[in-house]
C-alpha cells in the first residue's frame, strides 16, 4: 500500500510535532534537598508531594530498638532522576521504589534514594525503606531547652516531633507544607498500649506482642505525628456534639489528676467547633503520659500528647491547634504566630467563655505585666527566628495581635473571620500575609499598620487610642 502525497506529509508533521514534543519535556534531574525553609533549609524534599505513609513500627522498651519499614505513596512533580528523603539517625537496610530496589546514600539526615529509572512527572510512586536503631531525641534551645522528639518513659516511649524531630524515627518529607495521610502500625510487648493518630482500626494479641493499627484519613504533618507507647487507661465515647473522643492516660498519674481530662478535651472540642468552625477530623481526645523530663505537650492530630495531667487551659490551648496548625498549617516556620498566637488567644476566649476574666482583661493583664525594657518585646513575632520560634511573645503577643484586631475590626467581623480562616485553608497550608488579605476583606478595612506594629516591629507598641 502507497500513501498519497498529502498523507505522506502529514505523517511527517505529525511525527515533527511529537518529536517536538519529546524534546520540549525536561530531562530528568534530582529533587532538591530541603524546600528551603529559612529556620530549617534540608527539611521537607523537593520533586514530589507526599500523598499517604504507612508506617510499620516495632519497638522493644528494653533495648529502646525501632524496628521500622516505611511505605510513602508519592506524587513526582518533575522527571524525577533521584529524590531525598529526611531520616536522622537510624540505619537503613533496603530500599524499593515501585517494588524495586533502589541505590541510595547518606548526607548528614539526608537520605537520597535513586531509583532504576525516571519516575515521570504528574505520576505516583511508591518508595518502601527498611531501618532500625535506637531513635534519639533531639535537643538545644528550639523547644524552651527540652528534649523533644521520641523520649524513652519508664514503660515505653513518648512522642512528640515539633518542629524537626519526626524524622528521627521515621524517614519523610519533614516539614509542615507536605502534608499526607496516614496508617500507623505498632508492634509493643503484650500489655502495653500504642497510640497514634486519627480512628483506632484494630488491636489485637499475638504471641508476646501487641498490634495496634491506627489511621489518620485527613492530611497530617509529619511533626503531629506520634506512636506515643505505653501503660494506659483509655476511655472512649462521644463528645456531646458527636465528635469520637479517645483519652488515654498513665496509670501513674491517676491519683494526681487535678483536672478531668475527658470531660474538658469533649466540652473544648465542642465549644472551638462553634468558635472556629465544624472539628476537622474524626476523633478528638488525649494521651497523658508521665514524662516530667519533656515538661510540654503538644497539639498531635487528633490526639494531643501531655508529658503529664495538664490543667484546663493546657487543654483548651492544645485543641484549639486542631484548627490553628493542624487542619490549617503553616507553609514555613516563620508564621509559627500563626499557630501558638491563636492557641493562646483560645485560652483568652475560654476564659470568657467561662466568665471568669475578658479577653480584653487578659490582653491588658499581659501587656501591663511586661515594662518596655523588657526583652519580650525585643522579638520579631512574625518572624522569631529559629532558636526562639516558641518564645513567650510568639504565644503571648500572637494573642495581643488579635485581641487588638478584635477591637479594632469589631466583634461581628472577627468572629466571622476565625471559622472562614479555617475554611478557607482547611487541610493546607497558609502564610501571615494570607491572614491579613483575609482580615482585610471581611472587615472592609485597611490592616497593614496594625499588623506591621504588633508582628514585625519590636519594641512595646502604644495601646490603640480608645
Amino acid at each position: 500500500m502507497r500513501l498519497s502525497r498529502s498523507a505522506r506529509l502529514g505523517a511527517i508533521a505529525t511525527a515533527v510535532a511529537s518529536f517536538c514534543v519529546i524534546a520540549a519535556a525536561p530531562a530528568p534531574s534530582p529533587g532538591a534537598p530541603g524546600l528551603g525553609d529559612s529556620y530549617f533549609p534540608l527539611l521537607g524534599n523537593g520533586g514530589f508531594d507526599a500523598r499517604h505513609y504507612a508506617l510499620d513500627i516495632a519497638y522493644n522498651p528494653d533495648t529502646d530498638r525501632l524496628d521500622g519499614r516505611t511505605t510513602l505513596t508519592a506524587r513526582a512533580t518533575q522527571n524525577l532522576s533521584a529524590f531525598d528523603l529526611d531520616l536522622q539517625q537510624l540505619e537503613v537496610t533496603r530500599v524499593e521504589v515501585n517494588g524495586r530496589r533502589a541505590a541510595f546514600t547518606r548526607d548528614g539526615d539526608e537520605l537520597r534514594i535513586t531509583p532504576r529509572g525516571t519516575l515521570p512527572k504528574g505520576r505516583d510512586f511508591t518508595v518502601r525503606v527498611t531501618y532500625g536503631g535506637v531513635p534519639e531525641p533531639l535537643g538545644g534551645p528550639i523547644v524552651f531547652g527540652s528534649n523533644y522528639g521520641w523520649m524513652k518513659t519508664t514503660d515505653g516511649v513518648f512522642v512528640a516531633c515539633e518542629p524537626n524531630a519526626a524524622s528521627t524515627w521515621f524517614p519523610s518529607s519533614d516539614h509542615p507544607d507536605d502534608k499526607a495521610t496516614y496508617d500507623i502500625r505498632i508492634k509493643a510487648p503484650k500489655g502495653l498500649t500504642g497510640v497514634s493518630n486519627g480512628r483506632l482500626v484494630s488491636t489485637y494479641d499475638k504471641g508476646g506482642s501487641t498490634y495496634t493499627h491506627w489511621r489518620e484519613t485527613k492530611p497530617m504533618a509529619t511533626y503531629l505525628a506520634t506512636a506515643t507507647i505505653g501503660k494506659f487507661d483509655v476511655r472512649t465515647g462521644t463528645t456531646p456534639g458527636g465528635t469520637p473522643i479517645y483519652v488515654a492516660i498513665d496509670p501513674v498519674l491517676a491519683n494526681s489528676n487535678n483536672v478531668d481530662v475527658y470531660a474538658v478535651t469533649a466540652a473544648a472540642t465542642d465549644y472551638w467547633s462553634e468558635v472556629f468552625g465544624p472539628y476537622p477530623f474524626e476523633e478528638t481526645g488525649a494521651i497523658v503520659d508521665n514524662m516530667p523530663e519533656a515538661g510540654f505537650s503538644l497539639e498531635v492530630q487528633t490526639k494531643p500528647v501531655y508529658s503529664a495531667v495538664r490543667n484546663e487551659t493546657t487543654i483548651v490551648h492544645e485543641l484549639a491547634h486542631q484548627w490553628f496548625g493542624d487542619s490549617v498549617s503553616v507553609e514555613r516556620w516563620k508564621d509559627i504566630w500563626l499557630n501558638e498566637g491563636f492557641a493562646t488567644y483560645a485560652q483568652w476566649l475560654w476564659a470568657e467563655h467561662q466568665g471568669t476574666r475578658s479577653a480584653h482583661d487578659s490582653f491588658l493583664a499581659g501587656y501591663n505585666a511586661r515594662p518596655a525594657d523588657a526583652p519580650f518585646w525585643q522579638i520579631t513575632v512574625g518572624d522569631p527566628q529559629r532558636d526562639t520560634m516558641f518564645a513567650s511573645a510568639v504565644y503571648q503577643r500572637g494573642a495581643m495581635t488579635l485581641q487588638v484586631l478584635r477591637e479594632r475590626i469589631g466583634d461581628a467581623a472577627f468572629f466571622k473571620l476565625l471559622p472562614t480562616w479555617t475554611k478557607i485553608h482547611r487541610y493546607g497550608n497558609a502564610n501571615t500575609a494570607d491572614f491579613v488579605r483575609l482580615a482585610e476583606k471581611i472587615s472592609g478595612q485597611q490592616l497593614d499598620d496594625l499588623f506591621q506594629n504588633w508582628l514585625f516591629t519590636t519594641g512595646k507598641p502604644a495601646l490603640p487610642a480608645g
